[in-house]
Formats: structure tokens, C-alpha cells, sequence
């Protein structure tokens, strides 16, 4: 997370409500309010017990850490420490629990409606995810069962429509020149021959080729490579320079399952990955047997927080 819980959060001046409650030993449950009945699963908890930890509070949980919320108001963990650590710590630990259960718990019904359907692939998130908070939503998607997906630009080698935008007006993408990527750049020369380490362009009749060809090399070889494509055509291009992922993007059911298809019989060993508006009503529609991800912006963009509430005891 980017602060430190909770005081840089929640109190960056002394709050005189919390210091008139003191030191005095203090026990407090922690509850969850109603999360089991929309098949709400527990995720944060790490995190919430590091605000805690902070304030000198201990926590005892009671619902572990990926498991299904009980229906109803229900006890999910007990917090122990001085009154104004608890205090203090509260609301900062709510939230992140709040948050980070609901994200695991809409990864969890998609992945439940993809098994239902008989599909065994890859439900995965996106970096779609709250600015200085995406490491706990990462977390909280792995937690209910999906895929976090890269962690950041650098997690993955991924060409979009917007990199080949910039290609094209810099003169196009067989002129792409030198990449600079980790503060060095790499020289590209194409050529018809594919001699004497000159990519074989003039063989593969592929502008993609010269791109792919370049990052990778600037990327090294421990990273995989990805492209974002639009149509059938452009998947077929992109497989054929190399790329080891397709990233089929927007496209309707129809044209999507379709474009796998081609993908599939002519680079079987190529990632096939479905992105761009899905949501849980219109999961199936994009699952097949020649798709090996879904990656879903709306498990983080769009999942509904879960409420927790905190109740001190009487000494």
C-alpha cells in the first residue's frame, strides 16, 4: 500500500476523541454486516491486522482469510490492545477490509460462473485498479480465486493499439528504430534476407514483425510478449512475428471466438486472452475452447465494497 496505516491515513494530527479514550486495555470485535448473503469472501486480512499492528493492537481471527463470510451479521475477528490504538487503527482497517473482501468476492463469483459453464481457463483482473492501492487489489483478486495479472508495465511485455499508433506516425512500424527500454536502446534494421542477424521481414511480409522483434530484444528474453489486437487479421500477423500472447480486445462473441479459432489452428502454442468490456452477465458469452484468458477490468473498477464494523467491548 502507498501509506503508512494508519496515522498517515486517518489521523495526520492528533485526534483529542481518540486521546481522551486513552491506554486503558481494550477488546473490540470485529464483524462483518450481511457479506454472506451475496457470497461475500474475507480478504485483506494481512493488511488490516498490519494497521493494528501499527496502533499496538493484536488480532484474533475468527473467519480465515479466504473463506466465505457467514449470512448475516456474524463475528469475523477480535482486536485486543490499548483504547486509543483501536480507536485509531479502526477505520483504516474497516476499509481495507471492505475493499479488498469485495474484490475477492466478485473474482469469486466470476471464476464460479466459469466453472459452471465447463470452462477450465484463466479469469484474471487488469490494471484497472485504485491508484496507490493496486498491490492489495492484486492480492485481493488472487484471494477469491482469479488471476491478478501483471502487477505493472514492466510485468509484462504488452504491445496495445496505442504503442502501434505511435510506431505508425513515427514512419511507421518497419521503421521502428531503438526502443529504449531499462535505459538502453536496441538497433533495428530490416531487410529481405534475414542474413546476418537482420529480422526476416521481406519473408514474413509483416509489418508487426519489425515491433515485436525490437521490444523483445529490448526486453530481454525472461519476459514474455504480448499484443493487443482488433481484428483476426492483426491476431494472426501478431502470433506469426512472435508474440506469445494475443490479446483479442472488444471484439463481439461471434468474431472473437472466430479469430481464436484461426489463431489457434495456425500457432497452437500461442496464449489466446479475451479482454474489453466483460462482466458477469456476459461472461459465458466470451468463454470457448480456444480462449485461455479472461481478463475482466470490472473485478476491481466495479466490485462493491463489503461493510465491517467494529464494537467495542465493556471492560
Amino acid at each position: 500500500m502507498c501509506q503508512s496505516p494508519p496515522d498517515a491515513t486517518d489521523a495526520p494530527w492528533p485526534d483529542a476523541a481518540v486521546a481522551a479514550a486513552g491506554d486503558a486495555a481494550t477488546r473490540a470485535q470485529l464483524l462483518s454486516k450481511g457479506g454472506g448473503g451475496s457470497g461475500g469472501v474475507l480478504a485483506g486480512a494481512p493488511f488490516a491486522e498490519a494497521v493494528f499492528g501499527v496502533s499496538g493492537c493484536r488480532v484474533t481471527w475468527r473467519v480465515p482469510e479466504g473463506a466465505a463470510l457467514p449470512p448475516g451479521r456474524a463475528l469475523v475477528a477480535e482486536v485486543e490492545g490499548p483504547a486509543a490504538g483501536v480507536l485509531g487503527g479502526e477505520r483504516v482497517a474497516l476499509n481495507i477490509l471492505g475493499r479488498c473482501s469485495g474484490v475477492a468476492s466478485m473474482a469469486a463469483r466470476a471464476v464460479g460462473v466459469a466453472r459452471a459453464q465447463g470452462w477450465a481457463g484463466v479469469v484474471g483482473g487488469t490494471r484497472k485498479t485504485t491508484p496507490g492501492f493496486r498491490l492489495a487489489e492484486k492480492y485481493a483478486l488472487g484471494v477469491g480465486g482469479a488471476d491478478p495479472h501483471r502487477g505493472g508495465l514492466g510485468g509484462l511485455l504488452l504491445l496495445k493499439d496505442n504503442h502501434r499508433a505511435l510506431a505508425a506516425a513515427a514512419g511507421g512500424l518497419e521503421q521502428v528504430g531503438t526502443p529504449k527500454l531499462g535505459g538502453w536502446g536496441v538497433g533495428l534494421e530490416l531487410g529481405a534476407s534475414g542474413c546476418g542477424g537482420t529480422p526476416e521481414f521481406g519473408r514474413w511480409g509483416n509489418p508487426s514483425f519489425a515491433m515485436i522483434w525490437g521490444v523483445r530484444r529490448a526486453g530481454g528474453f525472461t519476459r514474455r510478449l504480448g499484443v493487443e489486437c482488433s481484428t483476426a487479421a492483426e491476431a494472426l500477423a501478431a502470433a506469426g512475428a512472435g508474440a506469445d500472447i494475443v490479446l483479442l480486445d472488444n471484439l463481439a462473441p461471434q468474431e472473437l471466438h472466430a479469430a481464436a479459432a484461426q489463431v489457434k489452428a495456425a500457432h497452437p502454442g500461442v496464449t489466446v486472452e479475451a479482454s474489453g468490456g466483460i462482466v458477469l452477465g456476459t461472461l459465458p458469452q466470451f468463454l470457448g475452447p480456444h480462449i485461455d484468458v479472461v481478463s475482466m477490468g470490472c473485478l476491481t473498477h466495479s466490485a462493491p465494497a463489503l461493510d465491517f464494523a467494529l464494537r467495542v467491548l465493556e471492560p
